[in-house]
């Protein structure tokens, strides 16, 4: 639901606090309204047309595979880190928002808001937890919340602006940032020629942050899968890869393949 985030939200136009209007938008003081779509995320976008994001075959598959577990490992490692009593958890390129529902779990106090410039995923995240809402949002823009009002803010293969994400996140708040790691999906990556990781991920990650932002701790989690070709065609289909290669195409067979990421706790410097 949208209304735990209400007092956090910003109108992207002027700038004030935002209210619901009635079942089917919120709005500002100023008068501008925003459209809350009948899945339950709102439209943030100001008019603006951002770039597609993950297409609808992409999140069908990424919600498939996250489903069987496969990337729990992932989630615990986020719920075990992610800090606060209570405040806004914010999920910034959220996906399916499942990440984002397993943080809120460890933490019953807290409220989560997902942003994304994906539909399909939005549609699926305004449904992930009780007390998560969802908003169409630009990352590369600014982002439509109030200043330090996020308590913990969640990037999880997702990209990162690090003026707006220093801005809204509270001088005492964490940034959770999840990366792969160098070997990551190597075993996918040989056989299907699928995109590598930077070997300078960790420093391309830090610079993108920029000098407003420590590193507090730097931990590697993995997992070895055993995937059917089902489920390695289901992999490779929600990966960056999927943009690039005739997935139709692809000879996807039984593998057992390493997940392996890279969390990094940043604060505010």
């Amino acid at each position: 639901m949208i209304d735990g985030a209400l007092p956090y939200l910003r109108c992207p136009v002027c700038g004030q606090r935002l209210d619901r209007a009635d079942d089917q938008a919120l709005r500002c003081h100023q008068g501008h309204s925003f459209d809350i779509a009948r899945q339950g995320y709102v439209n943030l976008t100001a008019g603006r047309s951002p770039h597609p994001g993950d297409s609808a075959e992409m999140i069908a598959d990424r919600s498939t595979f996250l489903a069987e577990g496969h990337y729990d490992f992932i989630a615990r490692a986020l719920a075990e880190t992610a800090r606060t009593d209570d405040g806004l958890i914010l999920d910034a390129g959220t996906g399916t928002g499942d990440y984002l529902a397993r943080v809120l779990d460890a933490r019953p106090a807290a409220t989560g808001l997902g942003i994304d410039v994906s539909k399909p995923a939005l549609r699926r995240a305004a449904r992930a937890h009780p007390r998560a809402g969802a908003a169409l949002a630009d990352l590369w823009r600014p982002l439509p919340l109030a200043d330090a009002s996020v308590a913990v803010l969640l990037n999880v293969f997702a990209p990162r602006n690090g003026p707006e994400f220093h801005r809204v996140l509270h001088p005492d708040g964490m940034l959770l940032v999840v990366t792969p790691a160098p070997d990551h999906l190597r075993e996918l990556v040989e056989a299907h020629g699928l995109i590598r990781v930077d070997p300078a991920k960790a420093d391309r990650v830090a610079g993108t942050l920029g000098a407003a932002w420590r590193a507090e701790s730097v931990s590697t989690h993995r997992r070895t899968m055993h995937l059917t070709a089902a489920r390695t065609r289901t992999l490779i289909g929600m990966t960056p890869s999927a943009r690039h290669i005739p997935l139709d195409e692809v000879q996807a067979t039984e593998i057992t393949a390493t997940a392996a990421i890279t969390l990094t706790v940043y604060r505010p410097a």
